[in-house]
């Protein structure tokens, strides 16, 4: 069976990929929105893991829309949140019998409800997997800790390709680099740089 993988190319979703392998034909597809080139990261990254890596094209409105999102409310949540829900629904659009993602039961976002999973699925005709939903952080960090090689340090540092980097682009682009500050909080990603 073909699964499609909702990639960023760091731990959470190499991870799901390493457990669904098990299971299914999995291609890691990078939604984008054609900003900017960092989906090639996460290109990178499938290929020192041995996975088939595709890009997964984005409406652009879904970003501004995005954007508008996050400047209203003065934090990303929801406006990411609106970018997970559009990739998910272009995946499931695609010619796989499921559509997956690394989110993890502690994730504040981007989350996947029960009815929305079911709607997804009911309306594409795929499942809809969510591998790590039952793991919290520490447990997948034991087993990336065992599993992968990482890369780890703030976000604006690292080089990654997830909705959050394009949606901070247009921002810098539009209000100048600082305003990024405004509306993103500090935090650590990931970049997965081979499997152990």
């Amino acid at each position: 069976m073909r699964l499609g993988l909702l990639y960023s190319g760091g731990k959470d979703s190499t991870l799901a990929a390493l457990l669904l392998s098990e299971f299914y034909d999995v291609t890691l597809q990078t939604a984008h929105f054609g900003i900017t080139d960092d989906w090639q990261h996460a290109r990178a990254t499938a290929e020192a893991t041995g996975f088939d890596f595709d890009r997964l094209e984005l409406d652009p409105d879904v970003a501004h829309e995005a954007v508008d999102r996050i400047r209203e409310d003065g934090f990303p949540r929801n406006g990411i949140q609106l970018v997970h829900q559009h990739a998910l629904e272009t995946a499931a659009d695609q010619a796989f019998d499921a559509v997956a993602d690394g989110t993890r039961r502690d994730d504040r976002v981007p989350t996947v409800s029960r009815a929305q999973a079911q709607s997804l699925e009911d309306r594409h005709g795929v499942d809809y997997i969510a591998p790590l939903s039952g793991f919290g952080r520490t447990a997948v960090d034991r087993l990336v800790e065992e599993t992968l090689d990482v890369t780890v340090g703030p976000s604006e540092q690292i080089t990654r390709a997830d909705y959050e980097a394009e949606l901070r682009a247009i921002i810098a682009e539009q209000e100048g680099q600082s305003a990024i500050a405004e509306y993103f909080p500090d935090h650590e990603q990931t970049h997965v740089t081979g499997v152990r």
